[in-house]
């Protein structure tokens, strides 16, 4: 018999992403900063109490722009290429059972007396911008960490990484605090594993911009930055 359990969302993370592609494809492989901001039922600093002694934490939310009816079993990573079918379980794909991911970030501080109560500054996002928060836990580096942990699959691409052509001129047009972050996204290569267009031109939003870029040869070149003109609506 299926069961159902009820979940509350907590709070919501405002991140420089407001689209799903450009995002770090997981959690800590780019400094990118955000914010969590507790939704009204949850903005009481009582619980919060102790946080400031954690460098990092688990974030569980959910997968909002992912939902889709029912499940597979098996999925497709975009990383291996598309055509190779792994377990669900043995992904981290948000087409599952139940659309809940799993992030580590790291708590940088805690910002109180907000119109919106306390706020949590982290960096090493991966969510985008609005994504809901279910729950949020201390890591535990003595129990969480896991140095002589296996990566199955997932190993197989693990430092193939692009390096990054962008004008100094262009790099500039955004924030100072962006500018590496920009690059770590880049490097990583945010394109599907199974496009490699070498004459295809990409774009995504992030942090009130708007960045178009090719691939070729092992290297991605930043051809613009240009400002949205409604960043609020792309996330920032």
């Amino acid at each position: 018999m299926s069961q159902t359990i009820p979940m509350h969302v907590i709070a919501k993370i405002r991140s420089d992403f407001p689209t799903k592609f450009g995002i770090p494809r997981q959690s800590g492989l780019a400094d990118a900063p955000a914010q969590i901001v507790f939704e009204p039922p949850y903005r009481n600093v009582d619980a919060l109490r102790g946080i400031e002694g954690f460098s990092h934490l688990w974030l569980l939310w959910h997968f909002s722009a992912a939902v889709r009816e029912g499940w597979s079993p098996t999925v497709r990573p975009p990383k291996l290429g598309g055509d190779r079918r792994q377990g669900v379980f043995a992904t981290r794909s948000p087409f599952r059972p139940n659309a809940i991911g799993l992030s580590s970030v790291r708590l940088v501080r805690v910002e109180h007396g907000t119109a919106v109560g306390p706020v949590l500054h982290v960096v090493g996002a991966d969510l985008m911008d609005g994504t809901p928060i279910l729950d949020i836990k201390p890591y535990l580096a003595y129990t969480d960490a896991h140095p002589a942990a296996t990566g199955g699959f997932a190993q197989q691409v693990l430092g193939r990484t692009l390096a990054v052509d962008c004008p100094p001129a262009l790099l500039e047009r955004l924030p100072a605090d962006r500018r590496g972050v920009l690059c770590d996204v880049l490097a990583q290569d945010p394109r599907p594993g199974y496009q490699d267009d070498a004459g295809r031109v990409y774009g995504f939003a992030f942090a009130g911009h708007e960045v178009r870029f090719t691939v070729a040869d092992g290297r991605a070149q930043v051809l613009s930055i240009e400002p949205i003109a409604d960043a609020d609506a792309a996330g920032r």
